[in-house]
């Protein structure tokens, strides 16, 4: 076969592109940590020297790190005052971990990623799961850190004004359940919106159950709690709501998880189902977030679910159909696209 020129320096060109950010990767972690784009999105701007001297960092590591953000388009450099700063949108997704669009989370679960790169690979060979909490710790605290921004910016917003009846319920008093709450992210901000609600995180996770404990107790919230439970024996009856934010698709069997929250919710009581955007089909879903999410499914949500009962494995590209069929299929009625977000789909079901 003859090579494309053409297509093949296209190709290339991607590659190394490619190869650039991922090697960044761990740079983008230490300047998270060591506060060099909180500092510099604050303060500049500034040469490397004074960066430095503000973050309490050796000043030819500093240098180095500004150039390679300054070529990878994170940070700004101005070459007639040979000095850095940040755009407020590059301040917004590496500066402001306020920000709804805060993105440095995602590097720390990719660094589990990598960590756990020979537990994946045998489950290649085998076909066997791996376990959620088997994976490298770097995956919780990266999981919380991606999905809260979101979280904070969208939920009391958005996403529960847009199910039918609930925001008035969680206002005058409702008894919520958070399945697969983790680090309790979400659990907390609805507990914090909605005092006269009580609210009770589930995890199968008995570390994250006690991250979501000491969360809370830091947070002051009072009408929250938490338990380990699974999605499918959870205890309790008669929850005005239910929750899944971002869970559903690494069950085992999400079907059962949904039969049982309908037996468990009251008759008018409704499920809200958080999942990372999707579109119906592959063709649909070859884009940059679809290509994340697939690369993220691969290594962390598929070898979770097929570590469970049943292994569905639906995948974190499911789709809204797929989700509807899950959720059909547990006893659920009514189901539809409440609103979306570019990352994540916000779905009602309803008895």
């Amino acid at each position: 076969m003859e090579l494309n020129e053409e297509k093949l320096n296209e190709l290339l060109g991607q590659v190394v592109t490619e190869m650039g950010a991922a090697a960044n990767g761990p740079l983008i972690l230490l300047g998270d940590k060591l506060g060099l784009f909180k500092c510099l999105s604050e303060s500049g701007p500034m040469d490397s020297t004074e960066l430095a001297a503000k973050t309490n960092t050796a000043e030819r590591y500093v240098r180095e790190w500004l150039s390679a953000q300054a070529a990878s388009g994170y940070i700004t450099y101005d070459a007639n005052t040979k000095s850095f700063s940040m755009t407020p949108e590059q301040a917004a997704v590496f500066g402001d971990n306020e920000s709804p669009v805060f993105m440095t989370g995602a590097y720390y679960a990719i660094t589990s990623v990598y960590k756990d790169t020979p537990k994946i690979e045998k489950a290649f060979q085998t076909g066997d799961g791996v376990a959620w909490g088997d994976h490298d710790t770097c995956l919780f605290c990266g999981t919380e850190k991606f999905f809260s921004p979101s979280y904070e910016a969208n939920l009391i917003s958005t996403w529960i004004p847009s199910l039918t009846g609930v925001e008035e319920k969680l206002k005058s008093g409702a008894k919520v359940a958070d399945i697969g709450c983790g680090h309790a992210a979400s659990t907390i901000i609805m507990a914090r919106a909605f005092p006269n609600s009580t609210f009770i995180g589930f995890d199968y996770h008995d570390k994250s159950i006690e991250q979501a404990k000491a969360r809370a107790a830091e947070a002051g919230v009072n009408n929250i709690s938490f338990q380990v439970a699974t999605a499918k024996e959870f205890p309790g009856t008669e929850y005005d709501l239910v929750t899944f934010f971002d869970c559903l698709h690494d069950m085992g069997d999400p079907v059962g998880a949904c039969a049982h929250v309908k037996d468990v919710l009251k008759p008018d009581g409704t499920c809200m189902i958080v999942e990372p955007f999707a579109n119906d089909t592959l063709e649909g879903n070859l884009n940059p977030v679809g290509r994340a999410f697939y690369a993220f499914s691969t290594t962390i949500c598929t070898p979770c679910s097929l570590n469970q009962e049943v292994g569905m494995a639906l995948g974190a590209q499911a789709g809204e159909k797929r989700l509807q069929d899950v959720a059909t299929s547990g006893g659920f009625t009514h189901f539809r696209k409440a609103t979306e977000t570019p990352f994540n789909l916000i779905l009602e079901a309803r008895a």
